[in-house]
C-alpha cells in the first residue's frame, strides 16, 4: 500500500504525519519546540536550525514507528510551516541563520523603511504583493545589514521554514508562491518576485531563490537525510507551501467565495476571492494559494492557541493530572467543564487578541475584564468557555471586515485545525457568527493538504484541487442557535468599546501590549 508523509512546520511544534492515498491519517509524530530570545535584541525569536532538524527527524522516526512502517512505504513527502519565517544560505548551500514568524526585531528598520520613503513605499508592498512592512522580510534583512553585517554579507539565498526542511531532504532550495508570499517581495498577480522592491528598501536583489508552484516536484531524499531521518534514499521531496493554503487545498476550500477558519495557534479565516484585489483600508492581508491564479484575503486572530494553552498550563495542573489519569485531553476535559456555563459566561470579557489591523496592528495587555468574586459563576469553566466564546467573536469581526472590502457574503464555514476538536467551540463558532460551521473528520487539514500536495509531485494524484475536495470528510455540521446570537451580537459590540478602552491604556503606557507589530510607534 502507499502512504504520503507531510512534515508540518507550526509556530510551536514540528509534526510528521502519514496518510493513506484516501486521505486517511494514518500515524503521526509531533514535538513542541521554543524559539530563542537573543540577549539585548527586543523582540528576536531565532529559529533554532540544528536542534529543530533534530526534532523533524524524531517525528519521522516516531511516525514511522507508530504505523509499523519502513521509510520504503512513504512514496513522496511534501512540507508546510508557518509563514513570514525565513532561512538564509551561504554560497555553498547551508543554512546560516533563521527566525521565527512573529519575530519582531526590526521595528526600527520598519520605521526607518516608512521615514524615508513615507506612506509610498508601503503602500506599493501592500499593493504589489498584499502584505504590509510589519511581518515581511524586508525590514529583518536591513536589520541584518545594520547589526550582523557578516551574516548579511555571507548570505546568497533565502527561502521559507518550509523550504528548508525541503531542503535538508533534498539538497535543492527553491521557493513556493503561498509561503514566499508573506515576504512582501511577490507579485501576487505574476505569482514571482518583484525585485524592485528590493532595490527600493535598498537590498540586495541577488538573494532570491527559484520559484516552484505547489506541488512540483523538488528533488529527491538524499543519502544524508535518508540516514538521518528514516525516510528511504530517493523518496521524491515536493514543494510544499504555507500552512494557512495548503490546509485549505485540505478542506477542499478550493474555490471563490469559499470560507475557511483555522484554528491553530494563531486563527486564520480565509476567504478565496474571485479576483486578485486588495484591501483598500489595509487591514487585511492577501496571500497566495497554493492553487495556481488564486488568491485569498486573511485575517488573523493572535495568539488563540497559545493562549489556550498558556490558561492550561498556569491555571489547570488538577484537570491535566484527572485528564492523565482518565487516557483523555485535558482540553476536553475543560469543555466538558466549560459546557455547563450559559452562554455568555456571567459577562466575562476576555481581552487578548483584537481584530485585524494589518496597516496598525498592536494589541492590548491580556486580561480578563468583568470578573466577580463569586466562586460559583466565575471559576476555570468560565473562564475557559469565555475564552472560546471570544476567539469566536475576533473570528467574527475579521470576516466581517473581508466581507466589506471583498463583497464575498458567506453562507457557511469549514472550521479545522486544533481548535475544531472541541464541539464546544464549533458550536460556539456557529452561534457567534450564525453560520452553519462544518468539521472535517481529519482535523490537521494543513498535513493533509501537504500530503496531497506530496502525492500530485509523485505522480498520485492528477489535480490537486479535485483530490482536496474529493478526500475530504465532514465529522459533523453545527447549525447555530437563534438566542446565542442575539446574545452574542451584544457581547460583541460590547468587547469591542471594551476593547478600545484598554487599547487606550496601553496608549498611555499604563499597560504593555501584548504584541505591536514592528515599526509602529508607541503613543505618548
Amino acid at each position: 500500500m502507499s502512504y504520503l508523509m507531510a512534515l508540518d512546520a507550526g509556530t510551536g511544534s514540528i509534526r510528521a504525519v502519514i496518510f493513506d492515498l484516501s486521505g486517511r491519517q494514518i500515524a503521526a509524530g509531533q514535538a513542541e519546540w521554543k524559539h530563542l530570545s537573543v540577549e539585548n535584541v527586543p523582540g528576536s525569536m531565532e529559529f533554532d536550525l540544528d536542534s529543530n532538524w533534530q526534532l523533524a527527524c524524531q517525528c519521522i522516526h516516531k511516525a514511522l514507528d507508530s504505523a509499523g512502517l519502513s521509510g520504503a512505504d512513504i512514496q513522496s513527502v511534501a512540507c508546510c510551516s508557518m509563514r513570514e519565517g525565513i532561512v538564509l544560505y551561504d554560497h555553498n548551500g547551508d543554512a546560516i541563520w533563521a527566525c521565527a514568524n512573529v519575530d519582531s526585531r526590526a521595528s526600527h528598520e520598519v520605521a526607518e523603511l516608512k521615514e524615508i520613503h513615507g506612506w509610498h513605499f508601503e503602500s506599493e508592498v501592500y499593493s504589489v504583493s498584499g502584505q504590509t512592512l510589519a511581518l515581511s522580510a524586508m525590514p529583518r534583512l536591513l536589520w541584518l545589514a545594520h547589526h550582523r553585517p557578516d551574516i548579511y554579507r555571507d548570505t546568497a539565498t533565502m527561502t521559507m521554514i518550509s523550504d528548508w526542511l525541503a531542503s535538508r531532504l533534498s539538497g535543492w532550495l527553491a521557493v513556493d508562491p503561498s509561503n514566499a508570499g508573506t515576504t512582501g517581495m511577490l507579485d501576487l498577480f505574476s505569482r514571482d518576485w518583484r525585485a524592485e522592491l528590493l532595490d527600493m528598501a535598498g537590498l540586495r536583489a541577488d538573494l532570491l531563490s527559484p520559484v516552484k508552484e505547489t506541488g512540483s516536484l523538488l528533488g529527491e531524499v538524499t543519502q544524508q537525510a535518508a540516514q538521518e531521518c528514516g525516510l528511504r534514499e530517493g523518496t521524491p521531496v515536493v514543494m510544499g507551501g504555507g500552512d494557512v493554503q495548503l490546509g485549505c487545498l485540505g478542506l477542499g476550500v478550493v474555490r471563490a467565495g469559499q470560507t475557511a477558519v483555522l484554528g491553530g495557534t494563531f486563527w486564520q479565516q480565509v476567504v478565496n476571492l474571485p479576483q486578485v484585489r486588495t484591501d483598500p483600508e489595509m487591514n487585511i492581508r492577501v496571500n497566495p494559494h497554493v492553487i495556481p491564479g488564486m488568491v485569498q484575503a486573511e485575517s488573523i486572530s493572535f495568539f488563540t492557541g497559545l493562549t489556550m494553552r498558556w490558561f492550561r498550563d498556569a491555571f489547570c495542573a488538577e484537570e491535566k493530572l484527572i485528564a492523565e489519569r482518565l487516557g483523555t485531553d485535558a482540553y476536553t476535559l475543560l469543555e466538558e467543564m466549560a459546557s455547563r456555563v450559559p452562554a455568555g459566561s456571567w459577562g466575562v470579557m476576555p481581552i487578548f487578541s483584537d481584530a485585524m489591523h494589518f496597516k496598525q496592528w498592536y494589541h492590548a495587555a491580556p486580561s480578563f475584564i468583568n470578573l466577580s468574586i463569586d466562586a460559583e459563576k466565575c471559576n476555570k469553566a468560565t473562564l475557559f468557555r469565555a475564552l472560546e466564546e471570544n476567539a469566536a467573536i475576533v473570528s467574527a469581526c475579521n470576516l466581517a471586515q473581508i466581507s466589506r472590502f471583498s463583497g464575498v457574503q458567506f453562507d457557511s464555514l469549514v472550521f479545522a485545525g486544533g481548535g475544531a476538536k472541541g464541539a464546544l467551540w464549533s458550536q460556539i463558532l456557529s452561534d457567534v457568527t450564525g453560520l452553519p460551521v462544518r468539521v472535517p473528520e481529519v482535523k490537521e487539514a494543513t498535513a493533509l493538504g501537504c500530503a496531497i500536495a506530496a502525492g500530485f509531485g509523485a505522480g498520485l494524484y492528477d489535480d490537486m484541487a479535485a483530490t482536496g475536495e474529493r478526500l475530504v470528510r465532514w465529522s459533523q455540521t453545527y447549525m447555530p442557535n437563534q438566542a446565542h446570537r442575539e446574545l452574542y451580537d451584544d457581547m460583541m459590540l460590547k468587547w469591542q468599546k471594551i476593547y478600545a478602552d484598554q487599547l487606550g491604556l496601553v496608549d498611555s503606557g499604563l499597560t504593555t501590549s501584548m504584541w505591536r507589530a514592528p515599526g509602529l510607534a508607541e503613543k505618548a
